[in-house]
């Protein structure tokens, strides 16, 4: 039984009767346990996902599954279960159990996917290693010394190390495009607006975005399929029909036009991840794509746009978190006051008060307009960008991180340096659009290395057709 097989192919075995939802999910249950070392999940729903799959079987013999019947997913626990534990990967919600479903819960239910328990994260989901959850960092399954990315470290290696069939993240800043790319699986931040964050713990409101992790191109538009899609319960999701993915997948990327941002394959590209681009370049050219050089010059002020506004927002959506409603309280408080600052000394770690920290700073008097104002109107330059560039492409290619995987430990006394792993990824949460990590091969230690594609609002569909030609051609 090969867990990692596309779904389709699994489904197909389900529906004739050779295999089981119930066997698929104790299979990928074992493998939880067998490799417990990695520590990406902090919660793990085996009687109920057992049940569920066994209550799954029955209805794929009655003819009634349904869209994900057999699919095991994983879910970052930065997203609500009614009556389970949401951490964020923090101290402050350690036995903090969430009172509704998130949207996206909700869907996958009702598609009949079964879902096998939450993954650990970068607190509050700031971070680019998953090194800074309160529950110990996650491994990277291709090399254990290494980190696997974040904040959805935990939600990538549930899938690339057979833990699950699929799973989700949430993406502020990069975090499930970059995760994706360092554990050498498929990962996509949709279009602002296309999912529903009803449900979702927030970091930064105007940037984060739930999205899939998956083994293919397809298994991430099936799992897109149906979380996607208008809920009057989130004022920020569209009211916009959700296309049939799986139809658009037709692997014909004849005159398809691809852009190459000058600003990102400049000098300072890593040389084996600028070989393994253009592999990939080359392989789009030989069957009728065309790529064309883009500019998007505001690049430079990317990253500090983004700590500008994200940790802006994150101070103002963390203030919530101060011991008097729910979460973590000090014992230790003496009076009122003290229980504010004692509990969140004591609750938060070490990122998220700095993340917190800047964003005071940059919304304080005197700072508004030389900081987070003079950001806004940044921000808007940079969509403009996209937007001037998608006049003259369908889709661009870029890398997907600086490097390959790296060290535990090697970055986290230096934030600058870690903050610019994700120099490649934050520009598409600024503009709002949709982008998928993309496995494009292996450095000589064997280490994965991501591509990424980024599209038009609300054209996940070019994304998915590039990324599924690109699969086909490994």
């Amino acid at each position: 039984m090969n867990v990692n097989e596309p779904f389709d192919v699994f489904r197909a075995r389900l529906n004739s009767g050779e295999e089981s939802c119930e066997a698929r999910t104790q299979q990928y249950l074992s493998t939880i346990s067998r490799r417990k070392n990695l520590n990406a999940f902090l919660s793990v729903f085996e009687d109920e996902a057992l049940a569920h799959a066994r209550s799954v079987d029955k209805k794929i013999k009655a003819g009634g599954a349904g869209h994900l019947a057999g699919m095991v997913v994983a879910v970052k626990d930065v997203i609500c279960m009614k009556g389970k534990r949401t951490t964020c990967g923090s101290k402050v919600l350690e036995n903090y159990e969430a009172i509704y479903d998130a949207a996206v819960i909700e869907k996958l239910r009702a598609a009949d996917a079964i879902v096998i328990g939450k993954t650990n994260m970068d607190e509050f989901a700031m971070g680019s290693s998953t090194e800074n959850s309160a529950f110990g960092p996650v491994k990277n399954p291709i090399d254990e010394t290494r980190v696997p990315g974040g904040s959805s470290g935990g939600s990538a290696v549930a899938v690339a190390a057979g833990m699950s069939s699929t799973s989700l993240g949430s993406d502020t800043g990069g975090s499930i495009r970059q995760p994706a790319g360092l554990c050498g699986i498929f990962g996509m931040k949709p279009t602002y607006g296309r999912v529903s964050r009803y449900g979702l713990v927030a970091f930064a409101s105007s940037f984060d975005q739930i999205g899939p992790f998956a083994n293919s191109a397809r298994d991430v538009a099936h799992i897109l399929k149906v979380i996607a899609g208008h809920d009057e319960r989130d004022s920020t999701s569209a009211k916009l029909p959700v296309p049939d993915y799986l139809a658009a997948m037709n692997r014909d990327v004849e005159g398809m036009k691809i852009g190459l941002p000058i600003e990102y394959f400049n000098e300072a590209l890593n040389p084996e991840i600028r070989s393994v681009l253009e592999k990939r370049i080359a392989q789009l050219r030989d069957h009728g794509a065309e790529f064309i050089d883009v500019s998007l010059p505001h690049s430079e002020y990317t990253i500090a746009t983004y700590y500008i506004l994200a940790t802006a927002e994150a101070s103002s959506n963390l203030a919530r978190y101060d011991g008097a409603r729910y979460g973590y309280r000090s014992p230790y408080a003496k009076d009122l006051s003290e229980m504010y600052t004692k509990s969140r000394s004591e609750g938060f770690g070490a990122e998220v008060k700095r993340r917190i920290m800047l964003g005071t700073y940059v919304l304080s008097a005197g700072y508004y307009d030389a900081h987070y104002r003079k950001a806004q109107k940044v921000r808007r330059l940079i969509q403009k960008d996209f937007f001037d560039a998608f006049k003259k492409v369908d889709c661009l290619m870029t890398p997907i991180s600086p490097t390959t995987a790296f060290k535990f430990g090697e970055k986290v006394d230096d934030p600058l340096q870690m903050y610019l792993s994700d120099i490649y990824t934050v520009s598409a949460n600024l503009a709002g659009i949709p982008g998928i990590s993309v496995p494009a091969g292996v450095d000589r230690q064997n280490l994965p290395i991501g591509l990424q594609l980024l599209g038009k609002q609300f054209d996940e569909s070019a994304l998915l057709k590039v990324a599924d030609f690109l699969e086909q051609q490994e």
